[in-house]
Parts: C-alpha cells; structure tokens; sequence
C-alpha cells in the first residue's frame, strides 16, 4: 500500500508543479493574500474530484463523449485569450501593481469563478487527473484507493504551498515593476497554452 501511495503522490507532483494557467493564478492571489484559503481548497479539491473520477475507471466514459473534448478545448483557449490580453494590459499600464496596491479587497465570488474556470476548462487538467493518473492507477491493483490518495495529498500540498508560500515573496513584489513582470509572464503562460489548445 505504502509503495501505491508514494507512487501516486511522486507522480501527482510531478503533474502539477509545471507552471500553468492555474498555478500563476495561485501565485498571484498568494501575493495579494486575498481569498488564498478559498482559492487553494477550490483548486486541491477540484484535483481530488477529477483524480478520484480517474481511478474510479470513468477515463473510458469520456472517451466515449467525442464532442466534449472540442467544446472543452475551444473554451478553455477562448477563456485563457481573454485572460492573456488582460495580463499583458495589466503588465503594459502598471495596472496590477496598481490594484495590488490598493487596501479594497477583490470580492470572493469573481475569484472563485476565475479560479473554477482555469480549473474545469482546461482540458490538460482532464488529461493528467483522469486519463493520465487513472490509467496509471490500475497498474496498482488492489490498491487504486492508495494511490490515487497519495495524487491527493500531493495535490493539497503543492496548492497550499504555492498560496500561503506566495507571501515570502511580497518583497519583492513591493515594487512596480515586479508585478508588471509577473503580468508579462503570466501572459505569455496563458497565450502559450491557448495556442497549444487550438493546434
């Protein structure tokens, strides 16, 4: 059981700390301390969710649903071209340095959307948890449970981690420029992925 959940856990990590969409949204709550509870439950049990989907075999259903991989696909780049051109306004005007600074607090509902949409509209994020880490998982027989835990509490880990550990870099962070850097690169994240989506 122990090698089952070391092995879901190793491999979940390595699955979720590439930078993504999802990750610098994370990263960028985490600076601003704003709703970063909320915004890292929302996306490590949205994992757990779409992992337990996994194991429990349902990889074959989708499979099954040919039209949902397109509308998942179109969406999910239409989603990150809007969020790519608000990025790269934010990082061409000093607007997110700007909001940053300012003490009103972004409402919680918007965010968790935002956070729900960058979640469950990309469809890499289906491909790793469900079809990548479920398959993976039968590998294990007898054991499916363990290991997809181990994905979970790596998941969980990696998302507190990056949220609360934001913070150590508000120094930095307390310059302008800094977050017009972040805004730039956080652009150039999601336009990538938006053009990899379409391909």
């Amino acid at each position: 059981m122990s090698t089952a959940l070391i092995a879901g856990f190793l491999l979940g990590l390595s699955l979720i700390v590439a930078i993504g969409a999802q990750n610098a949204f994370v990263l960028r709550q985490g600076l601003l301390r704003r709703h970063v509870l909320a915004i890292v439950l929302t996306c490590a049990i949205s994992d757990a969710l779409l992992i337990a989907i996994g194991v429990a075999g349902f990889a074959t259903v989708l499979a099954s649903l040919t039209w949902l991989e397109p509308v998942m696909r179109y969406g999910g780049a239409v989603f990150l071209a809007l969020y790519t051109l608000r990025s790269l306004h934010q990082s061409l005007t000093g607007a997110g340095a700007l909001r940053a600074a300012k003490t009103q607090e972004t409402r919680l509902l918007p965010a968790l959307l935002t956070c729900l949409a960058f979640t469950w509209l990309n469809p890499h994020v289906y491909l790793d948890t469900v079809v990548l880490l479920g398959s993976i998982s039968t590998r294990y027989a007898g054991q499916e449970t363990a290991f997809a835990l181990g994905a979970i509490v790596a998941s969980f880990s990696f998302f507190f981690s990056l949220g609360f550990g934001a913070r150590l870099l508000e120094p930095l962070f307390a310059k302008p420029f800094a977050w017009r850097v972040l805004d730039g690169a956080i652009a150039v994240i999601m336009a990538s992925i938006a053009l990899n989506l379409v391909r």
